[in-house]
């Protein structure tokens, strides 16, 4: 006989870790959109093209959503962007570049 906990994990019933929830009201409108780009994928380069910005000011955006979510790094991020609804599996950088 399975221990309960493990039976749980096993049958995915159980023990659940509800995701972590972040304020994203914290972040202007423009962050929210460099997040969501950064969630798909898209580099500082691919970003600041994208957005016509410089690739200083992605930078400075990218440090702020971090400072702001206290996120370690861009990984955390695009976790955060999936968690939250912002990014949802199958939507590609392609499609987020594209007519910018």
């Amino acid at each position: 006989m399975l221990d309960p906990v493990v039976a749980g994990d096993v049958t995915g019933q159980g023990l659940e870790t509800p995701a972590v929830h972040r304020d994203l009201a914290a972040l202007t409108p423009r962050e929210l959109e460099v997040l969501t780009l950064m969630g798909r994928g898209l580099s500082n380069g691919e970003l600041a093209r994208a957005l016509t910005l410089s690739e200083a000011t992605v930078k400075t955006h990218v440090a702020r959503i971090f400072a702001k979510l206290t996120l370690r790094d861009r990984a955390q991020a695009v976790v955060l962007a999936y968690e939250t609804g912002l990014v949802s599996p199958g939507e590609s950088a392609e499609a987020a570049t594209a007519g910018g």
